[in-house]
């Protein structure tokens, strides 16, 4: 017997069917005769009523299967009848990208393949900073530390002379001016930062080649001031103005004084002649210890020479109050001053050039105003200034701070011209031709004479030099090192000059490896 709990086997379904067939049989004779009390139940309900439970199992699982097929054909029924409907798209939302996609693709890289990265680890160098920049294209081709600010020494001159050009423009004259002073018999020498005003004869030509005369000067107070005072045309007393900037301000604390009592050096004031040097026709010469008084007494002499009726007259320090000009002269032009300034690293010219540019753009001329004035007029070349600490205007001082990546970019912008720039090219030293490198570049780096103009520096814990070289295949390049350690030797030199030769032999195909 099949398990109460489990479905009907096969067979017991035939029993069940034929059951079903006797029941109807006997439905037809239920009219005709009737089951006595005592006989038990026969047929289908006879099978019922003994196995009710498995009747009503098999019934539900009957059951079931007749509604899954229903739904199953409902939902046949349904399909077919929306297969003629109009088909709904739906379009998916794209997922951004969270990356940044190039608008196009990148031109490959040129493999460079020649290298002075020996020549960079010469031991003569010490620490070097360095960069080099293709001027055409703006490449960076070789950078060691080149974003860090280091001390340029002479280099610096080059800044120097790109802010004045800025600041005063090409044109621009320095003026000495004479005063009526404010007692009778009395005129005020007023200096206008012109170092070159000299002391030497008509006819004679100091370092400053087209320098005024004091001579000339002298001669225009005489006639002005006797046409002035008639009665009483002598001058007996000067009054000298060195106020342009303030005279205490005269020195940097960062500064050797064995530049002065050797002779690379002046102090820096508003008022002096031939650079204060003791030989006015020799670059290097020994300074005074007080350049406002050696220009009176050359000028009280100068008056004497010029006739004035009172002879030599006393003088004095002070400033001017009269406005009313007796007399007066001029330098060269900025242009000039700088052509003089570069190729010989003038210190004095540097100085006075940096301290008028503060002038003109209305700060007070002081050595602590060179940092605002340089990193000011600087930025109308384009190149950022950051990371620039500027001293002094020579580059004498340990305190300079520059990155060599940034000189390098100023020379690319010097080299495209425009803006009077290509002044400072004009007036660069060319090795093995003139000027600070007219005796370099030797042996060897021969090769390379005539084709590197640039700026050479020295301090005693640093070499450098920095400027345009046009390569062997024809490319030009800038480029900027600096040679750093404390007492460092001269053989830097001859070590920078090989460096920059592989610079000149490399040309574009110069690796930063």
């Amino acid at each position: 017997m099949t398990h109460p709990e489990q479905p009907l086997s096969r067979r017991a379904l035939r029993d069940a069917q034929s059951a079903k067939g006797r029941s109807r049989s006997a439905s037809t004779d239920a009219g005709a005769r009737a089951t006595a009390p005592s006989e038990s139940p026969r047929g289908m309900g006879a099978f019922i009523a003994r196995h009710p439970r498995a009747v009503l199992t098999t019934a539900l699982s009957v059951g079931f299967v007749l509604v899954a097929t229903g739904a199953l054909f409902a939902g046949v029924a349904v399909g077919s009848a929306s297969a003629n409907a109009p088909e709904t798209i739906v379009t998916a939302t794209p997922t951004p990208d969270p990356r940044e996609l190039p608008i196009s693709i990148a031109a490959p890289s040129r493999l460079r393949t020649c290298s002075i990265d020996a020549l960079a680890r010469d031991e003569r160098l010490t620490t070097l900073f360095g960069s080099v920049i293709n001027a055409t294209t703006g490449e960076v081709l070789f950078d060691r530390q080149a974003a860090v600010p280091a001390r340029t020494a002479s280099v610096l001159k080059v800044l120097t002379a790109a802010v004045a050009l800025s600041a005063l423009g090409p044109e621009y004259r320095l003026t000495t001016r004479v005063v009526p002073g404010s007692s009778p018999g009395t005129v005020v020498l007023v200096g206008g930062g012109d170092a070159t005003l000299s002391r030497l004869p008509a006819g004679q030509e100091s370092v400053y080649r087209g320098a005024p005369k004091l001579s000339d000067l002298a001669a225009q107070t005489v006639a002005a001031y006797a046409a002035a005072n008639p009665d009483a045309p002598g001058i007996t007393q000067v009054v000298l103005d060195s106020n342009f900037w303030s005279t205490a301000d005269k020195w940097d604390s960062s500064w050797a004084r064995s530049e002065q009592t050797i002779g690379y050096h002046s102090e820096v004031t508003a008022l002096q002649v031939d650079g204060d040097r003791q030989d006015p026709r020799q670059l290097t010469s020994p300074r005074s210890t007080d350049p406002v008084a050696r220009a009176g007494a050359e000028f009280a002499a100068a008056l004497a020479a010029a006739g004035n009726p009172a002879g030599v007259p006393t003088w004095t320090t002070g400033s001017a109050v009269s406005t009313t000009v007796l007399a007066q002269v001029q330098s060269q032009p900025v242009k000039t001053l700088i052509s003089q300034m570069l190729p010989n690293s003038d210190n004095t010219l540097a100085e006075m050039l940096a301290r008028v540019s503060s002038k003109a753009i209305g700060l007070n001329g002081s050595a602590a105003s060179l940092n605002q004035t340089f990193t000011g007029v600087l930025n109308i070349y384009g190149v950022p200034t950051t990371g620039l600490s500027i001293r002094d205007g020579s580059g004498l001082s340990e305190l300079n701070a520059v990155p060599a990546q940034y000189v390098a970019q100023l020379f690319a912008v010097i080299n495209g011209a425009g803006q009077n720039l290509e002044l400072i090219t004009g007036a660069l030293p060319v090795a093995g031709v003139s000027g600070s490198l007219s005796g370099r570049f030797t042996g060897a780096n021969a090769v390379a004479r005539g084709q590197v103009f640039a700026k050479t520096g020295w301090i005693d814990s640093s070499y450098s030099l920095a400027g345009i070289v046009r390569a062997a295949d024809g490319s030009v390049l800038t480029f900027a090192f600096y040679a750093i350690r404390d007492g460092i030797g001269s053989s830097a030199k001859e070590a920078l000059d090989t460096l920059t030769t592989g610079v000149f032999t490399c040309g574009d195909n110069l690796s930063n490896n």
